[in-house]
């Protein structure tokens, strides 16, 4: 049948062409194509079936499969083919019912209907495979296809009823040398319920006991540095292993420092560290401005700045990656044990804030960002069960426990009572006790005992 015969006019095309960019064989049926538009129909309508089923029946595992590569190979493979399939079927559809030749204007405006049609549809694609990209990028960037140990696909714990994680951050100041772990906190999550305790050490713990082996012969009574620029802190650990591989023997350049200090925070504090992820700090203010700034309550003025030139109002603020940089470290007018205090407040406020619409309206930023600040040694093999943690995590009380002074001396450290206090925390009955107890802890004022972090930051 010719184009003359079928007689579409402007409207008819238009309205032909629209109707199969919504529902495919529109066009075709109108084109006297039966089986052709029947089967375009049908394969449009099992197509939506099985993309709305994936979404409501597998909601959950999404996330999962966001942080696994040769996944996100398929999702992006499968929606390229998805859209040159729609674009395919709006082009054919054009040709089948676009005005005659003669008929100049309408093939105009049908033709630049179907461009744009077909755009509407790409666009999102590319966005989607950029997304997808940059997604496997930064799983392969951060995170080793090989772990330290054994994953069982049907318990990713390994039979474990807790994992901790011990969280870093690093300051790489431009006036001294090598990396300061100021901020080390271990979070305890128990895999069931996503209960999480984290356990605060001063950076300036001194005399701490290094793990048995060739770090604890050169150090039998604690560590104490080696001069003047290394006193003999806590904070200065992970780059002394750095800088003296036979301090922790047959392991690399870049991994010594985070297995000397997971092994020597785990023996302070009696429980085994899993897994560690450092945070450089500088790039923790980019990851909070990627995000459009974090929500914290500020119970006290906050002065920043190095030359005292700023200052953060009480009160709950939205606050830049700047400000929450400060926010995190400033000791104007306060000390190491009230700025641990807002550190906790800070990633709590940041672990709730990062939902799935934040984290995609900036994902090119946050992606830029993360690879930049954040080093780690969790499998890529273990990643859809983090996932999965994390959001039992987002839905549970998290408790803190700082081990600062008046409970613990940081020059001569009670390390037995840290870990009675470690267990005490982790023991189920006696948290539940201690979380009952009528008690109002702050920043300012740690508590003996773990206390909820929603209490203490508002």
């Amino acid at each position: 049948m010719t184009e003359k015969e079928r007689g579409f006019g402007l409207g008819a095309s238009i309205a032909l062409t629209l109707a199969s960019a919504v529902l495919w064989g529109v066009a075709h049926l109108a084109a006297d194509r039966r089986k052709t538009g029947v089967a375009l129909m049908a394969a449009h309508v099992l197509m939506l079936a099985g993309i709305l089923t994936v979404l409501t029946a597998f909601s959950t595992n999404l996330l999962s499969l966001a942080v696994q590569p040769h996944w996100l190979s398929w999702l992006t493979g499968g929606i390229v083919a998805i859209a040159l399939a729609w674009t395919g079927v709006v082009v054919w559809s054009f040709v089948l019912v676009r005005p005659p030749r003669a008929d100049r204007i309408g093939r105009f405006l049908t033709t630049t209907l179907t461009i744009a049609l077909c755009a509407l549809v790409l666009a999102p694609t590319v966005y989607a495979t950029r997304v997808a990209y940059l997604s496997r990028d930064v799983v392969n960037s951060l995170f080793s296809a090989t772990g330290n140990s054994p994953i069982v696909a049907d318990d990713p714990w390994n039979g474990a009823r807790r994992v901790n994680f011990l969280l870093l951050g690093a300051d790489a100041a431009p006036s001294r040398p090598g990396v300061r772990t100021d901020s080390m906190t271990v979070a305890s999550v128990d895999v069931e319920t996503g209960a999480t305790t984290l356990f605060g050490l001063p950076r300036n713990l001194q005399r701490v006991q290094l793990p048995r082996g060739p770090a604890r012969d050169r150090f039998p009574w604690g560590f104490t540095g080696s001069g003047p620029e290394t006193p003999g802190l806590l904070n200065e650990v992970f780059q002394y292993a750095e800088d003296n591989p036979d301090m922790v023997p047959g392991v690399g350049r870049g991994k010594r420092g985070p297995a000397l200090i997971k092994e020597t925070i785990g023996d302070i504090l009696g429980i085994p560290v899993d897994y560690y992820a450092m945070i450089d700090m500088k790039g923790f203010a980019e990851i909070v401005d990627a995000m459009g700034g974090v929500h914290v309550t500020i119970k006290e003025p906050i002065v920043y700045g190095r030359h005292r030139e700023g200052l953060i109002p009480a009160g709950t603020r939205k606050l830049s990656g700047e400000q929450a940089l400060w926010y995190g470290r400033s000791r104007t007018d306060s000390d190491d044990y009230v700025r641990m205090g807002r550190q906790k407040c800070l990633l709590n406020a940041v672990a709730k804030q990062a939902d799935p619409m934040t984290v995609l309206n900036s994902f090119e930023r946050l992606a830029a960002a993360t690879k930049r600040a954040i080093s780690t040694d969790i499998p890529q093999g273990l990643l859809p069960a983090i996932v999965d943690l994390a959001q039992k995590v987002k839905g549970a009380r998290i408790r803190s426990l700082n081990f600062v002074p008046p409970l613990i001396s940081t020059a001569y450290p009670d390390w037995s009572l840290i870990r009675r206090k470690v267990s005490d925390a982790l023991d189920d009955r006696r948290a539940t006790k201690a979380a009952t107890a009528a008690r109002t802890p702050s920043p300012e004022r740690p508590a003996d005992d773990p206390v909820n972090l929603d209490t203490i930051c508002g």
